[in-house]
Order: C-alpha cells, then structure tokens, then sequence
C-alpha cells in the first residue's frame, strides 16, 4: 500500500511506467516480425539464385559434354583412329553441320602434330604442332574425356574452350587426341537469354568462370576471357569451394551484391549468378520501411501524450539538470534560469521541493567550495618549498581570505631567549609585532592557555573578560576586542600557537575554529617538514660522505655504469689503475676504462677481448690480469654482477677491480716454502747421511784426521738444520704475534763482533764504525744478533767470500741507527721493497746456484718491528747498503716486553 501511494504520488515513476507499458511489447513485436519475414524473404532470395546456378550449372554441363561425348565417339571409328583424312572428312563435317556451337574439329598425332581438321581449308588452323598446349599435356597423362581452360582462337578471333578425347591403344599407348572447338559466345548467348527474363532486376549478372579463373561466358562477348577479378571481388574468388553457396559482398565497383555459386563438377568450372542486394531484397526493404514508419507512428503518438507532461515534469527536470550541473562546478547560473527556476520553486509538488533544495544547496556548496580552494591552496603552499617562512605568510594569507579576518599571527617559543615570540603575522603593526613577548610562566595568556590544555581558547570581548585586564591597555591600542588562540600539535619544532584577532567582540563559531584548525595542521606540517628535512638533510649527507669516504677508500676498485653502459660512480682506486682523474672517469664508458687499465696489462689480446666481453654480457662473470705495479706485480680479478632495484629490474652493472695480489703471494710463498725448505733440507741431511755412512763403512780404516774432517762436516751441517728450523720458527712466532723480547742494555760492537764471528765476516775485509756518545741501547741481544748475523750472511752469500763489509752505528730521531755495507753486487732498486718478503729471491738463477731459504731478510724485518724499528734499504753507487733503526728504548733494564707487530 506504501509503494502504492509512493507511485501514485512520483510523477516521473507514473510517467515512466506508462511510457515503457506503451512502446515496449509494440517495438518488440515489430522487431520480432520485421526479423521473422526478413530472414525468410532471404531465404527465398538465395533459394531462387541458388536453384538458377545449379540449372545453368546442369545447362553447361550438358553441353559441355556433348561435346566430350562427340569427341569421345569420334575416337571409336577405325578411320579416325587410322588417321585416314579422306575418310575422317565426311564425319568431322556431318559433326560441325548438326552442332553450329562447335567451328572447328581435328585430330593430332601422339607427337601432337595436326593430322586433319574441318573446315579444310588454310585460315582453319595456325601451325601444325600443337603439343605445347595444355590440354595436350593433359591428354598424355589420362584417356579420359576432358575441357581446356579458355583461350582467344588465332584464326576465328573467338573465345573458344576445346573438347579433347586421347586415344589410347588396347595396351594403353597414347595414339594422339580428336579435339572440338567449341565457341564460347554460345554460351554467353544462352546466359543473355536468362538474364533477359530478369529484366525488371537492374543490375542482374549471370557468368561462368573456367578453371583458371577466367570468364568463359557472360552477356557482354567483351569480357569473355578476362580475369574474373574484373567483374567479382577478389575475396569471394578465394572463397571458392566444391560447395554451392551464397554470400553478400561489395562489388569491384563498391556496390553491395548477392553472390550466388555453383561448382560444375565435371570439369572443374564455376557458375556465379549476382544482383544488387537492393534488388534482391526490395520486399524485404519494402517491409522495413513500413515497420519504421509505424514504429515512428507509433512514438509520434507517445510524443503526443509526452507534450501534454513535459511542461509539468520534463521541462523542470531539463532545467535543473545544467543548474545542478553549474552548481557542481561552482559555475555562476544565468539571470534567466535563475529566474525560472524562482518561479518553479513556488510549486508545492515535487517539483517545487525538488528545486528548492538545490537552491539551498548551492549556497551550502559556494561555501565549501570556497573552503575546499582554500585549503587545497594552502596545501599547495606547504609543499611548494621549504621555507617556513614564505609557507607561513602563504597560510596567513589564505585564512584571512577564507575567514575575512585582518589581524592575525603565529607565535612560536624562541628558545634562545626563553620567550613566545610573532614568527610570522599580517594586519598588526611593527611596533606590536616586534614588542610581544609572552613568557611561558604567564598562565593566564590566551597563548598559553592553549597549548597547555591543547584545545582552542577564545575571549570574545576583551573589555569584559576579567582574564584579560592587564593585556587590555595593548588591545585597545593595537585596535581588537576578540582573540581566539589555537594550539599547533607540533612534535619536533617548539611550542606554537596560531593568533587571530577581531577588531569588535566576536564570538568565533565551531565551523570557524574547526578551519582555524585546519589552517593550524597546515602551518604544523609546514614547520615539522622544515626541521625535519633539515635533519634528514644533515643526516643524509653526513651517510652520504661516509659511505663516499668508505668506497673511496677500498683498495679494490669499484665501477658503477647504468644501462648505456656510461661510468656513473669510480673510485679513486679505479682511477689510479686506469690513470684518471674523477672527472675523466665521470664521461667515459666502461668499456674505455677497462682499456686505458688493460692497456698496461701483460694479457694476450684474447686475453683482453674476454676480460672486456664479461661486462658487456650480462649475469655475474670474472677473469683476472696481472698488471706491472711498483716493483712488483698487480694481480687483480674483475667480477661483473648486475646491479638491480627493489623490485628487481634491472637498472645498471657493476664492476669490482679485486686484488688478489696477496692471495697469489701466498700462494707462491707456500710453493716456495715446499721447494725450499726441501730443499735445503735435502742438502744437509744428504750430507749428513753421505759422511756417517762413510765413517760406519767396516772394509775402511780412516784416520784421526779424516774421521775429525767427516764429523765436522756433519756437525757443521747439524747446525745449517737447526739454523734453517729456528728461522722457521721465528718466523712462525713473528706472525702469530707471541715472539718474547728480553731488553737489556747491549754492548753494541761487542754484539756486532759475536754475529760477524758467527758467520765468519771478519776472515775478510770487515769495518765497524759506532759514532761515540750513542745512548744506551735496550734490546733483546740474541735477537739483535740475529739481526746482524742475517744481514752478514745476506753479503756473503751474494758477494762472496771475500766482499768487504762495513758496519756503521749512529743516531737518528731518537733510534739507534745500523747501516750494513757490502761492495758485491748490489740489490736493484725496484726490488728494494720486495726482498724483505718471505721466500723471495732477487733473481732465480741466484737462488739455483747460491743456497739459502729465502728467509733471512723477512726475519731481520720481523724482529725489527718487534724493538718498534724499522728496516730499508739504502741506494749506492756500488754494492749493497741495508739499515735498520731500533728506538733506545726507556724502560728499566732486566724488563721484559712482548711484542706483536709482525710488520
């Protein structure tokens, strides 16, 4: 009953309800039967072209094959098959008088040469030799009857398709053909006739096409034997099938046609009957004109009925569509709708509520829109920069437009001074600006009051609020009577309050605080992403340094290209094997850099070639190249690996420049550990051996003097052992870090003397010059020997027995300065940093003809370190110069220390 009266009472439902009980059972019953009779008036159409196809179909195919069936019979009298001419004359003659649609009859050998043809005379024929045409090939290959594709006869000038019949023997050799013109204009004249019975069709065709495509007959003589591409669309050509059908097509000439086909079976030929889909469907077009014209019968009467409402119902509604469309867009109405729709409003239907409400609702949205601008404007302001300031002023700004508000200000604490003080403000003087100042122990301030209780607080007149009697003489000076103070949630900046001040007592409402509100998160966000960007900013840039300063510092190198494969980031690793400056390297490929290092490099071009091709592929790759460093050797390993972002994608590579130098030094000390100390430990124990089975030998007698020689050998080589395991070991302890020290006062050149006695130096030239007045040295003596020793050896073992070695002992920089000198050889001066390493040998043919472990050196520059020295070696003219500095040590003799640089 409610929906009832709703109805009754919703004009538009009414009238839409009637409308649709009206024009829909009638448009759809028409459309219904316009389909129904449509579809069978086709129906009839394709049926009747398709039944004249097949007639004219069966029509060709009857005459096409009596004419086989002539030629077929042609082949069974002996005199044809004999090739006898006088006796062929009469029956190819009687064969052309009883059939007027054949004009020429003959017959060819098997070699496919004319043997006879009617009519006798020259002008029948051109040539003899006809075994270049197709039906001929195709005679060879069947016996049975066949029709060629069309063709232009050179004697008549006529369009003529040729009926062939071979004749083959009783054990199938192929004798020759009989073959009948027959004259295609005869068919073309039989399809006249049919289409002069569709006379009243305009534009109604009737053609037969042969195998190849061609147009054997049609009414007009000159298209017979043009491509049928001339007369029907080239698509339906391709559509072409064994099977009869129809299909609506544009014509070569654009016009809509009904195709009709039929496929003759037997010879491979083609029936196409065609109209204008005008013509062939008029009844049809005829009917639908009828139906539209009821159906527009029909809505004219609708309208009728629709007139009668629209100026109750539709008029009203089309008018306030664009009026609330305008009201949307806050887009001003014209001054003639405005007035119509006053008039509208004092109806007291729905109409008339309807519009009185939109009236309303313009003015509630005017006012939304303008707060919504505003605001969208300040948050424009916010985001646009970062200086607070300008935001602030730009926040002001809009508030005071949105509000219409003259005087207001954004107090903020100045935490230096300990006060709140006007950062930023409009409409109050300078003086008023520059000399408020509320401190924060003021609790009966406005401002103060609000940002301790966080809510909005307002004093609507400040002539009655007994709060405000001693702020009351600057209110009246600065000209205002209300003040409203809105707290700023700020959580990193200081505390800040927004001002607004009304020149007469004024009670700010809830919609006016609420925007006051939003005004305040604004400049909040505002001041917060200030501070909070300058932190960031600091603190990213301070990442940024570190993280620069940390790639920068590797000593491998590290290159960064995006996809073009241009260096965006090298570090000065990458540069100083690549010999470039940062900005050389910022505008060159990756490829060019990787040249510019492998341009120092020993490889193989092959070798360079893979070195560059595993950054241009992709995936993660390596190789490795030596370099010449200084003095010594570079290995580097360059991997490649893809550099991608968060999600995946892929948006650089990456090269990193590894040096494994180290890595293959200690590979090749360990090889050389193996061989040497096998070596040396070969030697001895050989000779050890060799001696000791001597002396134990039962079939010899050796003297005292001999058995004394053997043994001291042995001896002598017992020690070579025990000197090559304690290096070994001190070594070890060198490098574990765990050696002990015993530092007491040394005798300098008693020391020295002891160590040179050891290995025998003094036998030759040897010199020692200690500078008077030297401090006391504190050392490890036995180590400090060891020292010396290593180095007397280091001479002799490459200068010889008799190299002259001079010893001098000084100061320097508070260190006890030693200088061992030979004049051997000399040691070149790029291997003046590598031959304190372990097991390295200036030059190998040394190492094979002078004895040794390698091991000397790397231990005089272990114990070094371990007194706090260090060790170098000197540049001479001739021979070689080694020094070594031990700090005179401070500590009390006796003490014992351990040290744990190993170098």
């Amino acid at each position: 009953m409610v929906r009832w009266f709703r109805f009754r009472r919703d004009l538009g439902l009414q009238l839409l309800a009637l409308y649709l009980l009206l024009i829909i059972p009638f448009l759809l019953t028409l459309w219904i039967f316009d389909g129904l009779v449509g579809q069978r008036i086709r129906a009839d159409v394709q049926t009747g072209d398709l039944a004249l196809t097949q007639a004219i179909a069966q029509g060709t195919d009857l005459s096409l094959g009596n004419a086989l069936g002539i030629v077929a019979g042609l082949t069974r009298y002996p005199e044809v098959i004999a090739a006898d001419k006088a006796a062929m004359a009469p029956l190819f003659e009687a064969i052309l008088n009883t059939h007027p649609n054949i004009n020429l009859v003959y017959r060819l050998d098997a070699s496919g040469v004319m043997v006879y043809h009617n009519p006798e005379n020259p002008t029948s024929t051109v040539g003899t030799d006809f075994s270049f045409r197709g039906y001929f090939q195709s005679a060879l290959e069947t016996c049975a009857p066949l029709v060629s594709q069309g063709r232009i006869s050179p004697t008549t000038n006529q369009a003529v398709a040729t009926a062939v019949q071979s004749l083959c023997s009783p054990a199938g050799d192929f004798l020759g053909l009989v073959g009948a013109n027959i004259r295609l204009e005869s068919l073309s004249q039989t399809l006249s006739t049919i289409a002069s019975k569709h006379q009243s069709e305009t534009g109604f065709q009737v053609v037969i096409l042969d195998s190849a495509g061609q147009i054997i007959a049609f009414p007009d003589p000159a298209l017979l034997l043009h491509p049928a591409a001339d007369l029907l669309p080239r698509d339906y050509l391709d559509s072409f099938t064994g099977e009869t059908h129809s299909q609506i097509l544009r014509s070569p000439d654009g016009e809509e046609r009904l195709y009709t086909h039929t496929h003759i079976e037997t010879i491979g030929w083609e029936v196409v009957v065609s109209r204008p889909t005008a013509e062939a469907f008029a009844t049809q077009i005829v009917l639908q004109q009828i139906a539209l014209v009821a159906a527009v019968t029909f809505l004219l009467i609708g309208l009728f009925f629709w007139v009668a409402l629209a100026n109750r119902v539709i008029r009203p509604i089309e008018l306030l569509a664009p009026v609330s469309e305008a009201i949307g867009l806050n887009q001003p109405i014209q001054s003639k709708e405005r007035a119509r729709l006053l008039r509208l409003a004092e109806r007291s239907d729905q109409i008339g509520h309807l519009i009185r409400s939109v009236m309303k609702m313009e003015d509630s949205i005017k006012a939304r829109m303008k707060e919504q601008a505003t605001l969208l404007d300040t948050s424009a302001a916010v985001i646009s920069t970062l200086d607070v300031e300008t935001v602030l002023d730009r926040i002001l700004e809009q508030m005071g437009r949105l509000l219409a508000v003259q005087m207001y200000a954004i107090m903020q604490l100045n935490e230096k001074e300990g006060s709140f003080r006007i950062r930023a403000g409009r409409g109050l003087s300078r003086h008023f600006t520059e000399q408020l100042a509320i401190q924060p122990s003021e609790p009966d301030s406005v401002t103060m009051r609000a940002l301790h209780s966080g809510e909005p607080i307002q004093v609507s007149d400040t002539e009655d609020d007994p709060s405000y009697t001693i702020r009351r003489a600057r209110a009246r000076a600065e000209g205002y009577r209300a003040l409203l103070a809105v707290p700023l949630k700020t959580k990193h900046a200081p505390p800040t309050a927004l001002l607004v001040f009304h020149p007469t007592p004024h009670i700010f409402t809830r919609n006016e605080i609420q925007l006051l509100a939003n005004f305040a998160n604004h400049a909040t966000m505002a001041i917060e992403n200030a501070i909070l960007y300058e932190r960031s900013d600091m603190q990213l840039e301070e990442q940024t340094r570190r993280l620069e300063a940390l790639v920068q510092s590797l000593h491998d190198g590290l290159i960064l290209s995006n996809l073009t494969g241009q260096a965006i980031y090298a570090n000065r690793r990458v540069g100083a094997l690549a010999n470039l400056r940062p900005h050389e390297l910022a505008r060159m490929q990756v490829g060019q850099i990787l040249a510019r290092i492998l341009s120092r490099s020993n490889e193989s071009e092959s070798g360079r070639q893979a070195v560059q091709e595993i950054y241009e592929q992709g995936g993660e790759r390596n190789a490795e190249i030596s370099l010449p460093g200084d003095g010594r050797t570079i290995y580097l390993r360059l991997e490649a690996f893809d550099v991608s972002d968060s999600r995946g994608d892929l948006i650089g590579r990456g090269l990193l420049l590894h040096d494994i130098t180290a890595d293959r030094e200690l590979d090749r000390m360990r090889a050389s550990l193996i061989s040497t100390v096998s070596h040396e430990l070969r030697t001895p124990l050989a000779a050890i051996k060799g001696y000791a089975t001597t002396l134990l030998a039962d079939d010899v007698q050796w003297d005292r003097e001999s058995q004394n020689e053997f043994l001291k050998i042995i001896s002598d080589e017992a020690d070579r052992l025990r000197d090559l395991v304690n290096n070994i070991l001190d070594l070890s302890r060198l490098d574990a870090g765990v050696i002990k020290l015993e530092r007491i006062e040394c005798d300098i050149e008693e020391t020295i003397h002891r160590a040179a006695r050891r290995v025998r130096a003094g036998e030759a030239g040897f010199q020692v010059q200690v500078a008077p007045g030297l401090p006391a040295l504190y050392a490890d003596p036995l180590r400090l020997e060891t020292i010396l020793r290593n180095l007397f050896e280091n001479s002799l073992k490459y200068g010889g027995e008799d190299v002259a070695i001079r010893v001098e002992v000084g100061e320097q920089d508070a260190s006890c300065l030693f200088r061992v000198c030979d004049d051997g050889p000399g040691i070149p001066a790029a291997e003046g940093k590598r031959i304190f390493e372990m097991f390295y040998r200036v030059d190998d043919r040394l190492s094979r003809v002078v004895g040794g472990a390698g091991l000397g050196l790397a231990i005089c520059q272990g114990l070094v370190h371990a007194h706090g020295g260090r060790i170098w070696v000197e540049t001479r003219e001739k021979g070689a110069c080694l020094a070594f500095s031990i700090p005179f040590s401070a500590a009390a003799p006796g003490a014992a220390q351990a040290k744990g640089d190993s170098g």
